[in-house]
């Protein structure tokens, strides 16, 4: 049984033979290429094989020949052949993706150990990406909400067991967390979610309109209603209603609101027919709704009627450890919608958005990406040119790409990474904590791979 395929490129034929000989002992599947111009011919989007590459050669370098290949397919593992005098161009090919590189004079079992991790790498990748094209109208939570902290992980599981109950949840949040996006996802996740989702933020209708925004009228019920209406509620039937800032609903209003849940039907303003209807409320407010009831400026009775259960949101301060995910997400999304590349942030620009209390929460974050793709931050961007410039900073820079490169390669795994990069695990953790890096966040890194 072989261990992998691997196109092996080296215009050096007495190198190449022999290389393929001690990868074949290894049971390896090997075809050699004296060109990399033939080899990328033989290449193509799911190859099952990892590619081993000399970096100087004639026609086609190896540092051309990996820009191709990355073009081809980013994921396919590449492990780069270097001579001393091209250790420094071996360095900068990880930046631009090479899976590793081995230095001349060849050290057999460092190529052998190398070639198997990344055929490791490579089979997960194409599984996964497998996988994926099983599912993809099978979407889950985890991949709804972005965030692999320990408080999201709890929040997704509270969320999975509460979108198969059919009970109305209170939403609990601060500005900015994304309240509406987890009222989406639970309907997503639920019976009925092939149903209408409706959203309405009731602190945005007109306190003379929003009873017949919610509950619909009849033709000539008050001035203007010149034709019957069907409101949001009835709309919603059968689907999710999801009441934002709830808090600030007329009391009259909430009474007809209560009535809705209690009893399953509703009237049309300057109607005396019932209406019956199905729903699953969610509800969110500004503030905090069992407070506001028993100060006696929000219907008691409603809220009772509507916290069956809740979900607690917890604000972006308590899980720091998304926010390079978060953001990696946001500013790919704002390149797209602005047409602009975002500039390659350092260690030292992670550090900045790791120590900031982010009293916005997602929103603010989200908002930041826009900034940095327009490079008007001014949480990241700096016009200290000595500090960028300065040693310091450059190995902070160094330091922090290794890591992430590591970390990417193992998937998250810890006594993995801390071997290749031989330190004991605790100075590994120590220097992950020193910029922001979570193991979770690389532990999917292999979902993200395929994308």
């Amino acid at each position: 049984m072989s261990n992998g395929r691997i196109v092996l490129v080296e215009d050096d034929k007495e190198l190449r033979e022999s290389l393929k000989e001690i990868l074949e002992l290894q049971k390896f599947t090997v075809t050699d290429f004296a060109g990399a111009d033939m080899a990328l011919v033989s290449l193509q989007y799911n190859s099952d094989a990892i590619v081993i590459s000399d970096i100087r050669m004639p026609t086609m370098d190896g540092i051309t020949f990996l820009k191709h290949l990355q073009k081809l397919d980013p994921t396919l593992p590449v492990i780069l052949i270097s001579g001393h005098a091209d250790i420094e161009t071996a360095l900068e090919s990880i930046k631009l993706g090479a899976f590793d590189f081995v230095e001349k004079p060849l050290r057999p079992e460092r190529l052998i150990g190398l070639a198997g991790k990344a055929a490791q790498h490579r089979s997960l990748t194409l599984e996964n990406r497998r996988l994926k094209q099983n599912k993809q109208h099978d979407i889950t939570a985890d991949q709804l909400l972005i965030g692999q902290s320990d408080v999201m992980q709890k929040l997704k599981q509270r969320l999975i067991t509460l979108a198969n109950a059919d009970i109305n949840i209170v939403i609990n949040g601060e500005t900015g967390t994304g309240k509406e996006k987890i009222a989406r996802t639970l309907h997503s996740q639920s019976s009925r979610k092939n149903r209408p989702f409706v959203a309405i933020n009731c602190g945005a209708m007109p306190e003379n309109l929003i009873e017949s925004e919610l509950f619909g009228h009849e033709a000539g019920s008050f001035t203007g209603a010149n034709k019957k209406r069907i409101g949001k509620i009835e709309h919603a039937s059968g689907g999710t209603l999801f009441l934002d800032e709830i808090e600030s609903m007329p009391l009259t209003a909430q009474i007809r609101l209560l009535r809705v849940i209690q009893e399953g039907e509703l009237e049309r303003v300057g109607s005396n027919e019932t209406v019956k209807v199905d729903l699953k409320v969610l509800s969110a407010a500004k503030g905090d709704l069992l407070a506001l009831s028993q100060e006696g400026t929000f219907r008691q009775d409603l809220y009772y009627r509507l916290n069956v259960a809740s979900l607690d949101i917890p604000p972006l301060r308590e899980r720091k450890s998304d926010i390079p995910q978060l953001l990696g997400y946001f500013l790919y999304e704002a390149e797209k919608r602005l047409g602009q590349i975002a500039p390659t942030l350092t260690s030292i620009h992670f550090q900045q958005l790791m120590s900031h209390d982010w009293p916005g929460n997602v929103r603010e974050l989200m908002n930041e990406a826009d900034r940095i793709v327009l490079g008007i931050s001014d949480l990241i961007f700096t016009n200290d040119a000595d500090a960028c410039h300065s040693l310091s900073h450059q190995l902070a820079q160094y330091e922090f790409s290794v890591l992430h490169h590591t970390l990417k390669m193992f998937h998250g795994h810890i006594s993995n990474a801390a071997e290749y990069l031989d330190i004991p695990r605790k100075n590994l953790y120590l220097r992950m904590k020193k910029y922001g890096l979570n193991k979770a966040s690389y532990l999917i890194d292999n979902l993200k791979d395929v994308e």
